[in-house]
Formats: C-alpha cells, sequence, structure tokens
C-alpha cells in the first residue's frame, strides 16, 4: 500500500458486522439505511437493522457472502458477492422505488456470479484497494465455477464505473433510475457492467 500500512484480504465473520453495514450503505448510495429507516422500531437504529441483517447467514446481505480488506486492523472495504442463478421471484414493482432497477437488471444477471456490493471508506480510497478487492471476488468466482462476474453502479458514479471499466466490465443493460432518495442520483440509469472470469488469473 502507498501510505506503508500492511492490507490483507479476508473472508468476513459476524464480528463484522457494523462494519459491514456501513460499508453496504456507502456502496449503495444511502439506499440501505434508507430501508432500515423503514424498517426500525423503537429504539432501534438504522445500523442496528443492518447489523442485525448482516449477521444472517442467509439472504444476499450476509458476512458469508463478504469478503473485507483491514488494514492495520481496521476494516477498510468490502467486496459482497454471489451466484445469480435464477431471476427474482418477486415483481419489482411491488417493491420500494429505489431499488427497482437493482432487481429488474439481477434478472438479466442470471448465470453470473454478481458484485452485490463494492466500498471502500473514504479515508483508503486510491490506494488500489477497491482493485483488489474486484480480484479476490474474481477469485470467487473462478473457484465456484463460474465465468462471469456483474457488477451495477450509478452513471453518475464516474468514479466507480472508471475503476469497473479498467477492470474488463463492459455495459450490458441499463434501467432508469426510480427515486432515489439521496442526491444526486435522482435522475439517469443504473448500469449492469458484465466481464468474463479471466480463467488463467490468480490473486
Amino acid at each position: 500500500m502507498k501510505d506503508g500500512f500492511h492490507m490483507s484480504i479476508r473472508s468476513a465473520t459476524a464480528r463484522d458486522a457494523a462494519d459491514l453495514a456501513i460499508l453496504i450503505d456507502i456502496a449503495g448510495e444511502g439506499i440501505p439505511s434508507w430501508l432500515w429507516t423503514t424498517s426500525a422500531t423503537d429504539g432501534q437504529s438504522p445500523l442496528d437493522i443492518g447489523m442485525a441483517r448482516a449477521c444472517r447467514t442467509d439472504g444476499g446481505f450476509s458476512y458469508a457472502n463478504a469478503l473485507v480488506a483491514e488494514r492495520d486492523g481496521d476494516v477498510i472495504g468490502m467486496g459482497l458477492s454471489y451466484a445469480i442463478d435464477a431471476p427474482p421471484t418477486v415483481d419489482p414493482n411491488d417493491l420500494p422505488a429505489p431499488i427497482t432497477p437493482f432487481v429488474a437488471l439481477e434478472a438479466q444477471s442470471v448465470g453470473t456470479w454478481y458484485v452485490n456490493a463494492l466500498a471502500v471508506r473514504a479515508c483508503a480510497r486510491g490506494g488500489g484497494i477497491g482493485t483488489a478487492l474486484l480480484s479476490a471476488v474474481e477469485e470467487t468466482a473462478r473457484g465456484a465455477g463460474y465465468d462471469r462476474l456483474s457488477i451495477q453502479v450509478y452513471e453518475q458514479n464516474t468514479g466507480a464505473v472508471r475503476l469497473y471499466r479498467r477492470a474488463g466490465f463492459a455495459l450490458a443493460a441499463r434501467a432508469p433510475v426510480r427515486l432515489h432518495p439521496c442526491q444526486p442520483y435522482y435522475t439517469g440509469d443504473v448500469l449492469l457492467l458484465i466481464k468474463p472470469v479471466d480463467r488463467n488469473r490468480a490473486v
């Protein structure tokens, strides 16, 4: 790492739940905490809801599906990924509006290893951690026998789009943003990007 600290990538555990909740909210551009707020009961914070969901062993957002980047004992990044072997069983129009484009695009990701979330804390960006996490996720997909990776991103998030393009992802489909609760994502599209898994590369 360029700042002199050692960075390692490992499988997440339930003890990482707080970090995972924070990082998926970063990756989701504020939608996760917005959704958690609608689920919170008296005395619960949105982070409490996110942590409880991260501790599950089922569902997409689970520590069991996550890799974390750790530096000097602190979790600074996350890659959350899993296989999509069948289209969603819910009608996107029955879901909260901000997530409908993601579920619609998920139907076009069947047969891929899906990168649900990739995030790096702001204090640790610019040192290649996102690229390292993508490489580790690709190794996971390779080991599971998948030949394509998929990821979704807001087109306005130009830094993330550049990262994914550099890693070999190409545009496969797009869907219009629906009522995003956070700026600057009121308009534009969510992009579905897909890349072939490099069968000869190892992390």
